[in-house]
């Protein structure tokens, strides 16, 4: 895939300050490695609960010495009013990726998940209000079309939440939504459907399928798949979601100040055709062992079929994703086969 619209040519000719929460995990490295690359000012906030010094360290090798002089860390949890504001102070635009991810986890432990990502975000969204932060763009998430069956998925067509990490982003949407109105800040909210790529952590009882499942391969171990594999998910490759922040803290809309967005390839693909394909693309690069599937039953709380409207994205701020499945798989299994010593 092509992109007609490149943010980051935009950020070459605009120096700004910008705040990245969550900037040691997954989605927050990437988006600090592309900003310090364009030239930006970063400030990078996280607490290590789920995020990893490991990630930072692979962003300071890819960027250099000179581009990683832009940086300021803050060790810091999102619930610190105080870390909050500290980090800030003089910034331009927040990434606010900061959270704690996954369905089951939440089922497991609600309250967790309530602290971090709905009194976090209100703590985040307070202090950018306080520090006259131009604009804050947010992670939200598919999760949050719930019940509701219409496909493709619209912005405007939500359902029932299905798990307490569906509501508190839904919770998320509807802060935001306040805050435009009571304080007239400016807030973009991207759901993210099922993002992979590099440095998404294949380990754990809550890593996201598709970083288990290359370990797995990689490694002749066998798979977990949930349900009949029939169920259907819209992958986005790290890097489209990358594309759409940038875009979304530097686009115009137009005199709206609060806007909601879906991020995805607009492509759908079941488990079992996933399972297939990851397999294929491993097996080009080292020979591998025999299929080895363990079957449960399907996890309460996840959604059957997901396919993603990516019309409004579009329009709105000339989104188009650079990575379709099979292109993002390929660059990501590369990564896994680096960090397991089996480069080509």
């Amino acid at each position: 895939m092509e992109s007609t619209v490149s943010p980051f040519s935009n950020l070459q000719n605009k120096k700004s300050k910008w705040l990245v929460t969550g900037a040691a995990g997954f989605i927050g490295s990437h988006l600090v490695e592309s900003l310090l690359e364009s030239g930006q000012s970063v400030v990078g906030m996280d607490n290590f609960s789920t995020g990893y010094k490991d990630n930072l360290i692979e962003v300071h090798k890819t960027v250099g010495e000179d581009k990683w002089r832009l940086f300021k860390f803050v060790e810091g949890d999102i619930l610190d009013s105080r870390v909050c504001r500290e980090a800030c102070y003089g910034v331009d635009y927040v990434l606010h990726q900061a959270a704690l991810g996954s369905v089951p986890r939440s089922l497991v432990d609600p309250l967790a998940t309530n602290e971090a990502n709905v009194s976090g975000f209100l703590n985040v969204i307070w202090a950018s209000k306080n520090s006259s932060v131009r604009r804050i763009v947010y992670a939200s998430s598919s999760s949050v079309y719930g019940d509701n069956r219409l496909m493709p998925k619209k912005e405007e067509n939500i359902g029932q939440a299905l798990s307490p990490y569906a509501l508190s982003k839904r919770i998320n949407e509807l802060y935001a939504e306040v805050f435009q109105r009571c304080y007239d800040l400016s807030l973009v909210g991207l759901r993210y459907f099922n993002v992979f790529g590099p440095r998404q952590n294949p380990h754990g009882q809550y890593s996201a399928v598709i970083p288990k499942w290359i370990s797995a391969i990689i490694k002749n171990r066998e798979i977990e798949l949930f349900g009949d594999g029939k169920t259907t998910r819209d992958f986005c490759y790290v890097q489209n979601v990358v594309r759409a922040n940038i875009l979304a803290a530097l686009g115009k809309f137009e005199g709206e100040k609060c806007t909601i967005m879906n991020v995805a390839v607009s492509e759908q693909i079941s488990l079992n055709k996933l399972y297939e394909l990851i397999r294929e693309i491993v097996a080009h690069r080292i020979t591998i062992g025999e299929k080895l599937i363990k079957k449960l039953p399907e996890r309460d709380g996840d959604i059957r079929q997901s396919l993603a409207d990516i019309s409004l994205i579009c329009g709105k701020i000339g989104y188009k994703p650079e990575f379709n499945l099979q292109a993002g798989l390929e660059k990501t299994v590369d990564w896994h086969l680096k960090q397991n010593g089996k480069e080509r």
